[in-house]
């Protein structure tokens, strides 16, 4: 018969989602971590300071490195990506500045795929370079590019996969298999998918980013970020990028916010991902929509690939109108129950025309829009969790306008 210790081993994610890093017994019986209000943590004496700060007693110092909430987070995202440590930022943004700066110095080279977030495809092409790291873009669908983009100063490889917002599908184990070969570690943005339907480290990957504010939360009040990965790595990062180099430190509140969303995040994104195969199978069939990428659909260049290491398809889509731009103009401007709202990953339904935003910002120059594969046509959409067949009538009525 299977010990305790084995059947907890064995326990399922939507388990492990709401009860893995806390024990009630350890805060008078509180049902939910408690949330620590403090910046700062008292020492029993010198010595006892000194022996914490030294890493020769466990303890908490100060609020910008630790905090028992943000603990239980990190231990609690970690188990659920397969990672041996977690740390837990401010915003998406806050982890990638802080894994980046943490892993490249002046000379280094990181090797990315050319489709990135728009925040971190100007971090990486604007600020990176002022600070002598050389930054090669590449597609990563095309392993030979990615091979040769590497060489003796890389000392990075990262990606989105899903990719925002093309939704490209970045094969995990093929990519890392080539960094490792040439002693590159690699790191995956994968919040388009969350720990329920993508675990990269389970395919080669080194490091796993995630904007928490998205899948993870859940309901769009909060703004956090994760890394997760090896502890040595993860210390590191905790010790340089968030200590002192981007002070990008999540909040106890937000903390609490993030660990109530996980509570729910399995069955979420089941349902996140029923209802995003319903709408992408309307609107590939709609004469008004030119094409549809989604990877749980047979038509996604690489659907093969994805079904191989993702659970579903989670609910992220993107698609093109016959109209072009001004067909993506008029059909979001009718929506109704869906959302025109930057973001995603939120119980309401959200959609996105990048090419009108990237008009009205300088931050992001259209001929780099369109290198990333931002189309005029190209419309994101974040499906949520009302109903289905609700979902499809906005759809359907928005388009009959388009």
């Amino acid at each position: 018969m299977p010990t305790s210790d084995e059947r907890r081993n064995r326990q399922g994610i939507e388990t492990r989602a709401i009860h893995h890093g806390y024990d009630p017994a350890t805060a008078m019986g509180a049902l939910n971590p408690p949330i620590y209000m403090t910046s700062t943590y008292v020492f029993d004496s010198v010595a006892d300071g000194a022996e914490i700060i030294g890493g020769t007693k466990a303890g908490y110092i100060y609020g910008r490195s630790h905090n028992p909430t943000q603990e239980v987070l990190e231990r609690r995202l970690a188990d659920l990506e397969g990672a041996e440590a977690g740390l837990a930022f401010a915003s998406g943004m806050g982890a990638v500045c802080s894994m980046l700066l943490t892993m490249l110095s002046a000379g280094d080279r990181l090797v990315a795929h050319h489709t990135l977030y728009s925040n971190t495809f100007a971090f990486v092409t604007q600020a990176l370079p002022r600070w002598g790291v050389d930054v090669m873009l590449v597609d990563f669908g095309d392993p030979a590019a990615v091979e040769a983009a590497i060489d003796a100063r890389t000392r990075l490889v990262y990606f989105e996969t899903p990719s925002n917002p093309t939704i490209d599908i970045v094969d995990i184990r093929e990519i890392s298999t080539i960094a490792h070969r040439h002693g590159a570690p690699v790191a995956v943005d994968s919040t388009f998918a969350s720990p329920a339907v993508q675990r990269p480290i389970e395919h080669g990957a080194d490091l796993v980013i995630h904007s928490l504010t998205k899948y993870a939360s859940g309901h769009g009040d909060v703004l956090a970020g994760a890394v997760l990965g090896d502890a040595e790595r993860v210390g590191a990062v905790r010790a340089h990028g968030l200590r002192y180099i981007t002070g990008a430190v999540i909040s106890p509140m937000s903390a609490h916010l993030v660990l109530r969303g996980l509570k729910s995040l399995p069955v979420r994104m089941q349902r996140h991902a029923e209802n995003a195969l319903a709408a992408a199978q309307f609107l590939e069939s709609h004469p008004k929509v030119a094409w549809v990428r989604y990877p749980w659909l047979e038509s996604h260049p690489r659907h093969d690939v994805a079904v191989r290491q993702m659970a579903n398809g989670s609910a992220m889509m993107s698609f093109g109108l016959v109209g072009g731009f001004d067909g993506a103009v008029r059909m979001l401007d009718r929506l109704r129950l869906v959302s025109r709202a930057v973001s995603l990953g939120d119980a309401e339904s959200l959609m996105i025309h990048p090419a009108s935003l990237i008009q009205g910002r300088a931050r992001l120059h259209p001929k780099e829009g369109a290198a990333q594969g931002i189309t005029d046509d190209l419309i994101r959409f974040s499906v949520g969790l009302e109903t289905a067949e609700d979902i499809i009538a906005d759809l359907d009525d928005a388009l009959a306008g388009a």
